[in-house]
């Protein structure tokens, strides 16, 4: 047993305030337990991920978060658009195969976060914003001693139950205990940016997010937000993301003269802030949890923006991770291999074949063929809206085999065709 003197006691310790971290709070609290969130940063800050997609919005709306959310008047994100040259492909979240929600939000995650964290603390969540951890230590039965510092650099301590790190990208249980392990998704990087999208068009042109692909590999996203706004920003292979030469402004604008369709409206628009690079973004994990801890979010898995997955796995992760630490701490039997790893893989697995096909050419092909296949794109659709764990869709049931079959089945149409 860990000595507890001078430390402050909590049920749980959560390790960063974003949507994975928000959600977890909001479900332990409602529930009585006793909650420390600590937060390496002052709110509002900025951070990417600002396309969800309707799977998060169950687990918004199961801790009672969508109210505060919906107030701020956040863009309505009712699909997506994939563009390649003159060739279109639009989804339809209303026509998606699996039944949930049929829309959800495009973001900037500084006020969006910001929403969540006074939410909870309006409910008398106990929130550290500026405590950074340096360490922790776990005695056998799974009991932790975490040292924080705060912006002064005065060290502290926590002793908890049981820890939740929703750090994100600051992975700091994987950093303290060696957790990270190489991803098998292929070595990109993003570039990106905001911009006050003074040429935006009139109509549902202007409001809807884009994806603009420029390559099998390269891609532009286009993200408009309700405050004018919009955010822009590339992502491709690590190596060709720094062939292009100069500061990041530089790149960034040399990069937007790649997509015809949105050379003319961002350009000599004046960026909001120094465009930001993330190299190699694709994150994995040994191990998703342990005695006394669980790994949410992005500090266990981060695939690729390209179906803006991110947020959906942090919130659906630290939901389900919450109500088995409730199970736990109620003495009820939990499998956490089963119950959790188990779970959380198979929709990770699903997610990242279709990753995976997208950067092979195969989920491009199918995107973009002449002819489409109502029921089939309806089934693609609810695996784009983030509802990954339908095993009645053939799409995740076969998610291995079927887009390479239909890729296949697409070429030899269009050998037959031409």
């Amino acid at each position: 047993m860990i000595s507890a003197m001078n430390n402050e006691n909590v049920d749980v310790l959560i390790i960063g305030a974003g949507p994975s971290g928000s959600v977890a709070a909001a479900y332990l609290h409602e529930r009585g337990y006793s909650i420390k969130v600590v937060e390496k940063n002052k709110f509002p800050r900025f951070v990417i991920g600002e396309s969800l997609i309707p799977r998060c919005m169950e687990h918004f709306e199961a801790v009672g978060l969508v109210d505060c959310l919906h107030e701020k008047g956040f863009e309505v994100k009712k699909g997506a658009r994939f563009m390649q040259g003159d060739v279109v492909c639009e989804f339809d979240f209303s026509k998606k195969y699996t039944d949930g929600w049929n829309w959800t939000w495009q973001v900037p995650r500084a006020d969006f976060d910001k929403t969540l964290t006074d939410e909870l603390q309006k409910r008398g969540v106990d929130i550290d914003f500026e405590k950074e951890v340096v360490a922790v230590e776990f005695a056998e039965n799974g009991e932790s001693l975490t040292t924080v510092k705060n912006s002064e650099g005065t060290l502290s301590g926590i002793s908890a139950k049981f820890i939740i790190d929703s750090s994100g990208f600051g992975r700091v249980l994987p950093r303290l205990l060696d957790l990270d392990k190489p991803s098998e998704i292929p070595k990109h990087s993003s570039i990106f940016t905001h911009v006050k999208d003074t040429k935006r068009p009139d109509g549902w042109d202007g409001h809807r997010i884009t994806f603009d692909i420029v390559s099998t590999s390269t891609w532009l996203w286009v993200i408009p937000f309700s405050n004018g706004s919009t955010s822009i920003g590339y992502v491709g292979p690590t190596e060709y993301l720094e062939s292009f030469e100069g500061s990041n402004e530089e790149r960034l604008r040399e990069m937007m003269k790649l997509s015809n369709y949105y050379v003319d409206r961002f350009k000599d628009l004046p960026y909001e802030f120094e465009p930001r690079m993330v190299k190699n973004i694709a994150k994995s994990v040994k191990k998703l949890y342990g005695k006394g801890f669980v790994l949410t979010g992005n500090s266990a898995e981060f695939l690729d923006p390209v179906f803006s997955s991110g947020v959906t796995f942090a919130t659906e992760s630290a939901h389900l991770a919450a109500q088995l630490i409730d199970k736990e701490f109620q003495n009820k039997e939990v499998d956490w291999e089963v119950d959790y790893k188990q779970y959380i893989l198979e929709g990770v697995t699903v997610f990242s074949t279709y990753v995976k096909e997208w950067y092979t050419g195969n989920l491009q092909k199918i995107f973009f063929n002449k002819t489409q296949n109502a029921e089939i794109k309806s089934q693609i659709c609810a695996v784009l809206a983030g509802y990954v764990w339908d095993q009645s869709n053939p799409f995740v049931k076969n998610h291995h085999r079927l887009v390479k079959a239909l890729a296949h089945l697409t070429d030899m149409e269009n050998e037959i065709v031409g």
